[in-house]
């Protein structure tokens, strides 16, 4: 069983990486949270997500281990080496999908569909693809916030400086692609 719920994390983390590499990050419509900042990064510091993002979940990964435990976090550091080794893959080719970028509802939906599905699998399983999930987890264990309300609350922060190098229209797609994403992940955690 163990080795099944990690390989379904697996397959939750590569929709997740394929999702912000050949749609969000071609199209400039961000994410919130973490995998936000990873993008912010790369815009402006030209530092691949593969890189930040395990220094950015450490950080998270280590408050949730504190409140969510020892399994929680294993799973979690697994799941970023995962992304980071997969989004890297993902940048040896060039991007599956064409540039939505003259398209930003299209890739806003699409890209919201993708992060949804792909975190849910993975918190679902019990782990985090990123360090804005063990946020969320640890702060709605913690209070009476549910997940998909926590994602909401950390994703506004991080489009809100997202607008330094983002147009406030695309920004608007950016919400929609975080409000559609979290409720997709509400909906596959709560499943039965």
């Amino acid at each position: 069983m163990r080795y099944k719920q990690y390989g379904v994390m697996v397959v939750g983390v590569a929709i997740t990486a394929f999702g912000l590499y050949n749609i969000h990050s071609q199209a400039n419509i961000t994410e919130g949270g973490i995998l936000g900042l990873l993008l912010f990064l790369e815009h402006w510091f030209h530092i691949s997500p593969s890189i930040t993002n395990i220094l950015l979940d450490g950080t998270c990964y280590l408050i949730g281990a504190i409140v969510l435990g020892k399994g929680f976090f294993a799973k979690s550091v697994f799941c970023s080496c995962v992304f980071s080794l997969v989004y890297r893959l993902y940048e040896t080719f060039p991007p599956f999908i064409p540039s939505l970028q003259d398209h930003p509802l299209i890739a806003a939906i699409l890209g919201g569909i993708f992060v949804g599905i792909g975190v849910g699998i993975v918190v679902r399983n019990g782990g985090a693809v990123g360090g804005d999930d063990a946020l969320a987890m640890t702060i709605s264990h913690l209070s009476t916030l549910s997940i998909p309300q926590v994602y909401f609350i950390t994703d506004t922060v991080v489009l809100l400086i997202s607008l330094s190098y983002i147009p406030v229209s695309t920004i608007l797609y950016s919400f929609l692609t975080v409000m559609l994403s979290s409720w997709i992940i509400g909906k596959i955690v709560d499943v039965n």
